[in-house]
């Protein structure tokens, strides 16, 4: 849009500011930024398993990982004995888990002490050197080590910057936080196309590399657009601590138990990173058309169901909102279980009926459009759900704190994992369904007092 100004004697009007689809500009480059930070992560997520159970895991690679045989000690101490893919299981899980935890350190380093800006910048730096780590084995662990504290730099404050660029009262700041969340999807859509074929069919290491390559490009459109950025606000000083406001310690309580019901569904959507791939690969009948579809490509799919699916659910909840039945953001978190339960047992079904045969392609194909609307209803909202209901004190690293669901996600479904090898189709995805339909009961039980406790309409 075209700055407009308006003579009126010699008094000339500030220039129009220029908006991205009548959102502040800044969101933009958050958004860009953001997609391309997925690509990065997701890329190297579609292989990470696959890699390690295909080759790094294996007699004449694991012996040449730095300090693995203690790593591995460690774990088999707590744990006991690991099968190749159980440890591998293990080790994503462990991975992920830790990849959200650290956003509530990160969240609170930019609250207090860097401010946001700088937190991202160098978060990103981190992760872009533990990509290109990746492509060595003897720095696996190293590479794992820069990828989750660069991402805990990075992911708290980066979805805060975009609750700072609004209001609490805003209404924008819903369609905003889909945006950010759509931008994700691109990313992770677009990672495994590249990053996984590359990874899958020629050379695990190109993988990695071009996943370090897109992370190079969201810095770079993260610092183009410094000067649209919400200002920071550090509030570190020893002469002012954090000020809770009556009745915040109850808020942060009721907000920790929003988390933990959340993460019954991300037990069973981390399960998609994690067994979903080696078991496409060993129990799927992934021909098409004469085409064997790569493993790594259904990590496209299921980001492609929600892409497909997210502005047909929008404009569902406007089309609630004009007639006043939209559903408050604790209902739509307790339909987004209910759905992802739902493609949990699609599975079940499915391999119940091909009679112990290869599945049809189709079955995983339904489970990620369901899926789909699992996560529409549910993540975006539990972040823009936080983002309002957070004392103000402690916002950004509540934001952060919303990671802690997939922190304990990460950690059960890793360990859930070992029961690939042991369970049966059906009783694998079936268990996973019901963990994740217990979610819908709780937060429909716990809506009441919640919203009493947070004092806010949702």
């Amino acid at each position: 849009m075209n700055a407009a100004i308006a003579a009126v004697g010699s008094y000339q009007s500030p220039p129009v500011q220029r908006t991205f689809f009548g959102h502040p500009r800044g969101l933009a480059y958050i958004v860009f930024a953001e997609g391309w930070e997925r690509f990065s992560f997701y890329g190297m997520q579609a292989l990470l398993v696959l890699y390690m159970t295909g080759q790094l895991l294996k007699a004449g690679s694991v012996e040449n990982i730095a300090g693995f045989a203690a790593f591995r000690s460690l774990l088999e101490s707590v744990l006991g004995p690991l099968s190749t893919q159980a440890l591998a299981s293990q080790i994503f899980g462990l991975y992920i888990a830790l990849v959200y935890f650290f956003p509530i350190l990160g969240g609170l380093i930019g609250d207090r002490f860097t401010g946001r800006t700088r937190a991202v910048i160098a978060g990103a730096l981190l992760m872009a050197i533990g990509h290109f780590l990746m492509v060595f084995e003897s720095a696996f662990l190293i590479a794992l080590g820069a990828l989750i504290f660069g991402s805990g730099l990075l992911k708290g404050n980066l979805a805060a910057q975009v609750g700072d660029l609004y209001d609490k009262s805003d209404s924008r700041r819903d369609s905003a936080f889909s945006m950010y969340c759509l931008a994700i999807n691109v990313g992770a859509f677009v990672a495994p196309l590249v990053c996984g074929t590359l990874g899958e069919l020629y050379g695990w290491h190109y993988g990695f590399g071009v996943a370090g390559l897109g992370m190079l490009v969201g810095i770079a459109i993260y610092m183009r657009g410094k000067r649209h950025l919400p200002p920071d606000r550090v509030t570190s000083k020893a002469s002012a601590p954090v000020q809770l406001q009556p009745g915040d310690a109850s808020a942060i309580v009721a907000l920790a138990g929003v988390i933990a019901v959340v993460a019954l569904y991300w037990i069973g959507q981390t399960q998609v990173w994690n067994t979903y791939p080696l078991w496409l690969r060993d129990r799927v009948d992934r021909d098409l058309f004469g085409f064997n579809i790569p493993v790594t490509w259904f990590q496209s799919f299921d980001t492609l169901a929600v892409l497909a699916l997210a502005p047909a659910v929008i404009w569902y909840w406007r089309r609630q909102a004009k007639r006043g039945a939209e559903p408050k953001d604790l209902t739509k978190i307790a339909a987004g279980c209910a759905a992802f339960a739902i493609g949990c047992a699609l599975l079940g079904v499915g391999a119940t009926l091909s009679g112990g045969s290869r599945i049809s392609i189709l079955w995983p194909l339904a489970f990620h459009f369901v899926c789909a609307i699992g996560y529409l209803y549910t993540w975006p909202i539990t972040l823009t759900f936080v983002s309002r209901a957070a004392p103000a004190a402690v916002n950004a690293m509540m934001v952060g704190a919303t990671y802690l669901a997939m922190f304990l996600g990460g950690l059960l479904s890793g360990w859930l994992g070992r029961f690939y090898e042991t369970l049966s189709t059906t009783q694998f995805w079936s268990m996973h369904g019901a963990i994740v339909g217990c979610g819908t009961v709780l937060i429909l039980i716990l809506r009441g007092p919640l919203l009493r406790v947070l004092r806010v309409t949702a």
